[in-house]
């Protein structure tokens, strides 16, 4: 964990001193009204969430001692319901909706909120948190948390936040997944960079989230730049898979000074030398995982900065993966010189392997981009675009291409039969001679689907009673 930066420490002994010297505490301590509380929150944790905000954008690697110090009694506890939330939503989870590891931190500030002066009106913003919480943990870890608790009344209330419900695997996840739905523009993840082998098994899950988390946001990364030197730096992971993968998201997505990019290349080249029998595959693999992410875009701008660091003297399938890029990303993917590129490269390599997956990926992604954000108004551009379905899945004959293809053409048919309801208009028989003539054909829609795709629903008559 870092330590926070002095100028930040500075400013929450500031804020901590208003809200000691404010009105709206004194009114609060003074009637212990609960609307006296709430003029105090709206007061005061707008400020601190725009301290937060500007420490998890700049200094994402203090978030944790930002949030300690906040667990001080001279805040009132005011946004640690939101930091609980945070807490909880970081600790990385298994396969059946666990946590991998105890979850201290989450620990801390539950402590803090039930050790408040003010925890009769803080209690009635935590218990979906506690909730989430206790039922991503082990039974013994949450007992042995209530039972540190020494006021009964406390003990009680966290006692009822153990659900039955959550231990359904299934009802955790549809539970999980709809709490952390409240969160999904909140700026709060955070990471510790390991220094050992030990500690690169452990801490590499959440570090790896966290990578993902802020090249998804595209905000500024220089303050991890230095940890990211020395993790790469380090011997001990230079044959892990791990270090591929922070790797290629160095190589691929960060926004790095030449010195540093030139740091990342040399590491690059130097594992493909070192572990060519493992390297393309591990590398490749992970490619393909980025392409699967919906969260991350793997754009032609990054297949670009990528490349520009494989160094073409090492011959191996990484080489070759991204001169065929180059090629198609230079002179496009509807050219017919990308074409036959293609078609060579992928009839060198068995359907199946790896690398042909990345490249079908790839040109799925040029599709998938421009139909999803298509307007219903550009509709002939999709009429365009299609002309290249039977070139692509001659090449590759996917089956999950073709599919993945159909569906994101039929969520856009779905959506210019919303906008175009004039059944007798010349937009709506465009679109339907369009689909009628083409979908059967490469295989999206048979005959029947087309005709009941168009057909008119009667509306049921109303009986009248």
């Amino acid at each position: 964990m870092f330590e926070l930066d002095k100028s930040y420490k500075d400013k929450l002994d500031q804020l901590s001193s208003e809200i000691q010297a404010s009105d709206e505490l004194a009114n609060y301590l003074d009637s212990e009204e609960e609307e006296d509380f709430a003029r105090l929150k709206e007061m005061f944790e707008p400020k601190i969430a725009l301290l937060y905000d500007d420490v998890a954008s700049k200094n994402p690697l203090q978030i944790i001692a930002f949030e300690k110090v906040l667990l001080d009694t001279a805040f009132e506890g005011l946004y640690l319901p939101r930091i609980l939330g945070f807490s909880v939503l970081r600790g990385e989870r298994n396969d059946r909706i666990k946590y991998t590891r105890p979850q201290e931190h989450f620990k801390d500030v539950l402590f803090a909120i039930c050790n408040s002066a003010n925890f009769d009106i803080l209690k009635k913003r935590i218990g979906q948190t506690i909730q989430i919480g206790f039922a991503l943990s082990s039974d013994i870890w949450v007992t042995n948390l209530i039972n540190e608790m020494t006021n009964k009344r406390i003990r009680y209330f966290l006692q009822g936040q153990k659900l039955d419900k959550y231990r359904n695997e299934k009802e955790r996840l549809i539970g999980y997944n709809r709490y952390k739905r409240q969160f999904v523009n909140e700026n709060f993840q955070t990471a510790e960079f390991p220094t050992n082998v030990s500690g690169l098994k452990v801490l590499f899950p959440a570090l790896k989230s966290f990578l993902l988390h802020r090249i998804a946001r595209k905000g500024d990364n220089s303050s991890i730049l230095p940890s990211l030197k020395e993790f790469l730096s380090n011997k001990a992971f230079h044959d892990s898979n791990e270090y591929i993968q922070v790797l290629s998201l160095c190589a691929n997505f960060l926004e790095l000074d030449k010195e540093t990019m030139a740091s990342v290349a040399s590491h690059l080249n130097r594992t493909r030398k070192s572990s060519s029998d493992t390297f393309s595959e591990d590398y490749l693999l992970f490619l393909l995982e980025l392409h699967n992410n919906k969260d991350v875009d793997l754009t032609p701008e990054a297949d670009k900065q990528a490349s520009d660091l494989v160094d073409r003297k090492v011959k191996d399938i990484v080489a070759s993966y991204y001169t065929l890029l180059d090629t198609v990303h230079d002179v496009g993917y509807i050219n017919d010189e990308a074409h036959s590129a293609v078609k060579t490269f992928y009839n060198q390599h068995p359907g199946r392997s790896t690398v042909n997956d990345c490249v079908r990926a790839t040109i799925y992604n040029y599709f998938h981009r421009l139909i999803t954000n298509l307007q219903p108004r550009e509709y002939a551009e999709l009429f365009e675009i299609a002309k290249l379905f039977p070139v692509y899945m001659d090449i590759f004959s996917n089956q999950k291409f073709n599919q993945d293809l159909k569906v994101i053409c039929m969520a856009y048919i779905r959506k210019l039969l919303k906008t175009y309801t004039d059944k007798r208009g010349k937009d709506y028989q465009d679109i339907k001679k369009f689909v009628s003539s083409n979908f059967p054909e490469f295989g999206f829609l048979k005959d029947k689907e087309v005709v009941e795709l168009f057909k008119t629903r009667r509306k049921k008559k109303v009986v009248e009673g």
